[in-house]
């Protein structure tokens, strides 16, 4: 495309047509097609997803603000909204998950929140379930000590450490959080123009953290603007967040993503030093479960797996085929 728009909301759809489908309804009335636009990218789902978006499309006659990509690959979740961010030249664009419902008003008061606050290159809704209860979605940065935090899982560790714990409890008024989960956040053109894309390095998680991690680095805030509600299905299109909670092993793309993390900013022997802090963290919950205090609240493997290319974490990732099963790839 080559008109250039005020917004541009980006959507990757796997395998989740009719969760986009609900997700684009709740926009429409949203959309000034004169200034808006959505670029939906199917990452490559190898199922119905772009016939039924396709015509979904045109039963509703959202063509003139609905555009749809289909990737030959499925690179994964930084790749995919790359290709719907190089799409079209926007002053700022709208990373949407599929699994996402935005509210009334919510477009507007992001991009008032984008106007009133040049400072801000990234701004974040408040998430929500669909009864209005709010999600946690705003982050400390990952690192030694959240890792000793987490395995842990101690009250008195978590509170020794509160400085470090990563998540922030929900907060009413604006704040400037170190990261914000893309799950819908807006990021304005400049930031893209000076940092860049996302790191396709990540196929999944980890991605938000680094891409508000480089925006700070260069100047940027990150900034939550809770006036502005949109429902988070959380989980409604992959089984990684499901399989955490039911203390199941994941997919190897999390680790592969925590490696890569940790390697990036702290250095490879900070990624080791990452391990053995989660490690010093696990000893403290195991001897709490040997002593029948707690259940556990470790997944399976997860001593092994945090050691995921502990060689080389760097390393691209191996993108799976359409024939493979891989039903994550949102945020």
């Amino acid at each position: 495309m080559t008109q250039k728009m005020y917004l541009a909301i980006v959507i990757i759809n796997y395998r989740t047509p009719h969760l986009v489908i609900d997700c684009l309804a709740s926009l429409e009335d949203q959309i000034d097609v004169t200034q808006h636009c959505v670029i939906l990218v199917d990452n490559d789902s190898g199922d119905e997803s772009v016939s039924i978006l396709e015509q979904t499309i045109v039963d509703h006659q959202w063509n003139d603000w609905v555009h749809l990509i289909a990737s030959p690959v499925n690179g994964g979740f930084s790749a995919g909204n790359n290709l719907g961010i190089k799409a079209i030249n926007a002053q700022a664009y709208l990373l949407l998950n599929s699994d996402t419902i935005v509210r009334p008003g919510a477009i507007a008061s992001l991009l008032k929140a984008l106007e009133q606050h040049p400072e801000a290159g990234l701004i974040s809704p408040r998430l929500e379930w669909p009864d209005g209860t709010p999600q946690i979605s705003c982050f400390r940065d990952h690192s030694f000590v959240s890792e000793l935090i987490n395995a842990a899982a101690t009250g008195l560790i978590t509170t020794l450490f509160s400085p470090y714990n990563v998540p922030i409890p929900v907060l009413d008024s604006p704040f400037e959080p170190q990261w914000t989960s893309f799950a819908c956040v807006l990021i304005r053109r400049e930031v893209i123009e000076q940092i860049g894309l996302m790191d396709e390095g990540y196929f999944m998680y980890f991605d938000d953290i680094d891409y508000c991690r480089r925006a700070r680095k260069a100047g940027w805030k990150v900034l939550h603007w809770p006036d502005a509600h949109v429902v988070h299905l959380r989980g409604g299109s992959g089984s990684v967040k499901s399989d955490l909670a039911q203390r199941k092993r994941p997919r190897s793309y999390l680790y592969a993503s925590r490696s890569r993390y940790f390697a990036k900013f702290y250095g490879i022997v900070g990624l080791w030093i990452a391990n053995l802090f989660w490690l010093m963290g696990r000893s403290v919950s195991l001897i709490r479960e040997l002593m029948g205090q707690r259940s556990t609240h470790i997944c399976d493997y997860a001593a092994q797996d945090i050691w995921m290319n502990w060689h080389n974490p760097l390393q691209l990732p191996t993108l799976p085929t359409s024939s493979k099963i891989n039903h994550e790839q949102t945020s």
